[in-house]
């Protein structure tokens, strides 16, 4: 049975039990009241229902008179609230769960297709509507997380197929020519294989997002902010000399809990994208620091002016410098993988333009308590 016919079933048992017991209880009372009434002389004959009785038997005969008509007006005003409570539950109740059938009726309507679909629930600010209004939520959160899906799934595709299509045509090219020169089999060997290692960077850095964002961190212990920048800068430091960029760091202790490696992570992309989108001769300024609440990395940095509506697409997937998939270096995935870190971590990264060129990013991680 439905939940409309179960809640009407229930509240139609109850009314008629209660009726029954009232009535019940009437038909004893009634007759205990007239039983009480002046006896008279012995002899004397009274009409009760147009029947004679003896006085002697004229409180009997008016309790069972009482009773009867008792009971029979009673039966009518029982078989009447019961058919009248089961009319009314039974409309009061399909009124009231007509959101949960809208509910049943939009989820079997939706699929990745037709996510637009809502209940926009009309009513009483009651149970019912919070639900109606929470399933809405829920499916504007499932058609953000789709179109973010399919946009992320287009922009890995059309970065993957850059690389691929780069090694196939150097490969057609040069095997088409049968004169193809030694110094020219190598040159396409070195297409493909910068070609080969971009795509490798990328599927790299897209399985980290994926593990990051699915599974969150794995095994934790304490680390170090001030550690973990050392340890980044010696792998980016020897590009940043290349370019004349100029490193300051201001690095106290900054102790927090987490994935040594994925933090690690953090720190390196931060590194990399303040050389790489900084301009030759620029400068780069790091600071590690902890209040009692939070452990705090900042990167500031030289660079291209990036207007600061445009901060917060920094994070988003394949954006570099406010620009799309245009780049020549890097995936475009790494302040998104700081992100998905930090966020894993139970932290917040924020982003600030510089005025003149560059950017700000601080990342704020909880503080490791002692003991």
């Amino acid at each position: 049975m439905g939940l409309r016919t179960r809640i009407t079933l229930l509240a139609t048992l109850l009314v008629a039990v209660v009726s029954a017991l009232l009535l019940w209880l009437g038909w004893v009372l009634a007759g205990g009241v007239v039983a009480s009434v002046p006896s008279l002389p012995p002899g004397e004959t009274v009409l009760v229902g147009g029947v004679p009785v003896t006085a002697d038997k004229l409180a009997d005969a008016l309790a069972d008179d009482a009773r009867d008509r008792l009971l029979l007006a009673g039966s009518v005003a029982f078989v009447c609230v019961v058919t009248a409570t089961a009319l009314l539950s039974w409309v009061v109740t399909g009124r009231v769960l007509r959101p949960l059938r809208e509910v049943t009726a939009t989820a079997h309507r939706l699929s990745v297709e037709s996510l637009g679909q809502r209940i926009n629930h009309r009513g009483p600010r009651d149970e019912v509507a919070e639900l109606a209004a929470t399933f809405d939520a829920m499916l504007d959160r499932l058609q953000a997380a789709f179109a973010a899906q399919r946009q992320f799934v287009a922009n890995a595709s059309h970065e993957l197929r850059t690389p691929l299509a780069v090694i196939r045509t150097e490969l057609d090219v040069t095997l088409a020519d049968p004169d193809a020169s030694v110094d020219e089999l190598r040159r396409m060997g070195d297409v493909a294989r910068t070609a080969t290692l971009k795509a490798g960077r990328l599927v790299e850095a897209l399985l980290v997002l994926a593990r990051t964002d699915g599974l969150g961190v794995g095994a934790t212990g304490p680390v170090d902010l001030a550690a973990v920048v050392a340890s980044a800068w010696r792998a980016i430091r020897a590009e940043a000399d290349a370019r004349a960029v100029t490193a300051t760091f201001h690095t106290a202790p900054a102790p927090v809990i987490g994935d040594a490696p994925l933090l690690e992570r953090v720190a390196g992309n931060l590194l990399e994208n303040a050389v790489r989108h900084n301009h030759d001769g620029g400068w780069i300024e790091v600071r590690t620091s902890h209040d009692p609440q939070w452990s705090v990395l900042r990167v500031a940095s030289s660079g291209a002016v990036v207007a600061p509506e445009r901060v917060g697409e920094l994070f988003e997937p394949f954006r570099r410098g406010g620009v799309d998939r245009t780049a020549q270096t890097g995936t475009g995935l790494g302040l998104s993988i700081v992100r998905a870190v930090v966020r894993a971590h139970g932290g917040r990264v924020t982003a600030e333009a510089v005025p003149g060129g560059g950017l700000v990013v601080t990342v704020r991680l909880p503080v490791m308590r002692a003991g």
